[in-house]
């Protein structure tokens, strides 16, 4: 640097040996001539040059202290004269020249100038190296935090980390983090976080109004970072004001305040992060010990870049976050929907779906929470548990997709028959005390006669009636009993037009002949075709990575481990935990339910019996039942359900 063009650096010469004539050939160099001893110090914008002789080893008497702090990169060291022997090696490294004893004046000033050129060259050179350091440090922390924020899915510990890392990259000692809420009658500011390293204090949620009196609301209000040095120095013509109650109760004592908006990218501004005293940490100069000065400094610069950098992150994290839990609201509304619209097609079993749910992720609890056994080693995440109760509470929603008369057929025959075949059995009976009468007034019969032959033709058809109302229970059909319905297709009768007909049509009695339950094979097939219905009506959503399995284990809920199950017949390894877990959930609760018009319920005991045996043949988790019914999830998870 030519001579008398300013550097930037106050130059120091430390020495032992007059320098008058030093300084006189240095005009415009500004130097500033400093005894040296042990003592030395340096200041941060200063750098040195040591004029080392045999004056300046007299005077030290012995070598040169080795340690000079963070300074010694700033201090040069010119040696005058025959390089002592006792020179220190602290020393030896440092930036030296050597020049012989007798120099004059003007080469020393030469030396001097150079040292200062190099040292002043050097200490640029690390400043911007640090410099670049911490700014590629900072950018690698800001890219941290984006990426820790977008990953977090938990609500309280995303804004814990949005107020943490702020303050941890602008040395914050205190902070809040306000949210806009806009669903409340007139829009407010609620503190959702706040933090302080230097006091303890129970944090609690409030809101404020979001004006411009209050610095958060001001910056809410308008967009503009406030970066304040002193809030207790505020000019009296600014609209907003500091509210020192926090400073009063606990004895705090607020200063710098840097306020910045959290803004999306559309420019809708959704909250305020505020940070409260920056805390400058140094360790003072030529220290011998590790002592470190505190102090509350104002925010610069640099970091009010940092803290709109991560409030736009921020910002873009909550609202991803806000829409993420308004598109689960939305889908859980469609998930209730869609229950809803099944259970009024099937009012019979209103709330089964949902206790399937419930009991399906009570023993899914269980078995992360078991310690032995053979699931003592499974673990069930929270997201694994969300898949499970969307899947067990729209394990039925095929049912949409089966004729109504199907659905809701609580006895072997269709709604309406039974009513019909009764009225077939009165107009038999009219028709047959008109033919006995017009037999007797034909002088065919006595009275005597009449009344006995009409008993008994009344009896033949009751108890054709009493037969059809006994087989049309959905119960299992005997062997002798289902001779006896075959045996009803001889009873006949004559219509008002006066043609026999039998009172039974063939097709009434395929209904009664079923032997178990109250289906013909055709309509099983229809029921149990609700499952592929499932399958492809929930195929069809655009489920997100953590619930795609949701249709398949949706799929699964009647497959039995033995393969007997339907429809797919899969057995042992292909049916997952889950499936296996809504399985005997949903064959506990069509045994349990109180609310099946054509059945009474099973008691607790019974049920769980029959599971049993399930379990004894290989058609259900034997270990998965008896963890059920040990930990008697059946009575802690529908216990808040009220009666099934």
């Amino acid at each position: 640097m030519p001579p008398g063009q300013p550097s930037g650096f106050r130059r120091v010469v430390f020495h032992g040996r007059p320098v008058a004539e030093l300084l006189f050939h240095m005009p415009d160099e500004k130097l500033e001539p400093r005894r040296f001893s042990v003592e030395w110090c340096l200041g941060e914008n200063e750098v040195a040059v040591v004029l080392y002789d045999a004056s300046l080893a007299r005077a030290l008497d012995g070598p040169p202290p080795a340690s000079v702090g963070t300074a010694a990169d700033r201090v040069g060291v010119l040696l005058v004269g025959e390089r002592p022997g006792d020179i220190d090696p602290f020393w030896s490294a440092r930036l030296y020249f050597s020049l012989p004893e007798g120099a004059s004046s003007e080469h020393l000033a030469r030396a001097v100038r150079s040292l200062f050129r190099v040292l002043e060259d050097r200490t640029r050179s690390a400043r911007a190296r640090r410099e670049l350091s911490n700014r590629t440090s900072e950018i690698r922390s800001l890219v941290d935090v984006g990426i820790a924020l977008s990953a977090e899915s938990d609500h309280e510990q995303l804004l814990e980390q949005i107020l943490s890392s702020a303050r941890a990259l602008t040395a914050a000692d205190a902070g809040s983090l306000y949210l806009v809420e806009d669903e409340s009658p007139s829009r407010s500011l609620k503190i959702v976080r706040a933090q302080n390293d230097s006091v303890r204090f129970r944090f609690v949620e409030r809101a404020v109004p979001l004006d411009r009196a209050s610095i958060a609301g001001f910056v809410a209000e308008t967009g503009q970072a406030l970066n304040l040095s002193d809030v207790g120095a505020i000019p009296p013509g600014a609209p907003y004001h500091f509210d020192a109650a926090f400073d009063r109760q606990h004895g705090y004592r607020s200063r710098s305040m840097l306020t910045v908006p959290m803004t999306t990218p559309s420019g809708r501004t959704i909250g305020v992060l505020q940070l409260l005293n920056r805390i400058r940490r140094t360790i003072p100069e030529g220290a011998g010990t590790a002592v470190i000065h505190m102090e509350v400094v104002a925010f610069d610069a640099d970091n009010e870049e940092i803290a709109k950098s991560l409030a736009a992150q921020a910002a873009v994290a909550v609202e991803n976050r806000r829409l993420s839990e308004s598109i689960r609201r939305l889908f859980e509304g469609f998930v209730e929907a869609s229950v809803t619209a099944i259970e009024q097609r099937d009012p019979t079993t209103s709330g089964h779906s949902e206790r399937v749910a419930l009991l399906a992720c009570g023993l899914a609890q269980r078995v992360d929470a078991s310690t032995d056994g053979p699931y003592a080693g499974v673990r069930i995440s929270r997201e694994e548990l969300r898949e499970l109760r969307y899947a067990a509470v729209l394990h039925d929603f095929g049912k949409v997709g089966v004729r109504e008369q199907i659905l809701v057929k609580a006895r072997k025959l269709p709604a309406g028959i039974a009513a019909l075949i009764r009225s077939r059995i009165d107009q038999a009976i009219l028709s047959a005390a008109a033919e006995v009468w017009e037999s007797a007034a034909r002088g065919r019969w006595t009275d005597g006669k009449v009344a006995e032959v009409l008993a008994g033709r009344i009896a033949i058809l009751e108890k054709a009636w009493g037969l059809v109302a006994s087989a049309d229970e959905p119960t299992l059909l005997s062997s002798d009993v289902s001779a006896e319905v075959l045996g009803l297709s001889e009873v006949r009768y004559r219509d008002p037009s006066g043609t026999l007909r039998p009172v039974l049509e063939p097709e009434e009695l395929h209904y009664l002949s079923i032997p178990k339950g109250n289906l013909t094979a055709a309509e099983r097939v229809e029921i149990e075709s609700h499952v592929t219905s499932t399958f492809r009506f929930l195929s069809r959503i655009p489920w997100t990575p953590d619930l795609s399995r949701v249709p398949e284990w949706a799929y699964a809920h009647h497959e039995k481990l033995d393969g007997s199950g339907y429809p797919r017949r899969l057995e042992g390894a292909g049916i997952p935990l889950p499936v296996r877990a809504i399985t005997i959930s949903d064959i506990y609760d069509a045994l349990a339910a109180r609310d099946r018009p054509y059945k009474s319920a099973v008691p607790d005991d019974r049920a769980l019996d029959i599971l049993r045996g399930e379990a004894k043949r290989g058609a259900i988790d034997s270990a998965l039942l008896e963890l059920f019914i040990e930990s008697k999830v059946y009575v802690s998870a529908l216990s808040a359900k009220g009666p099934r």
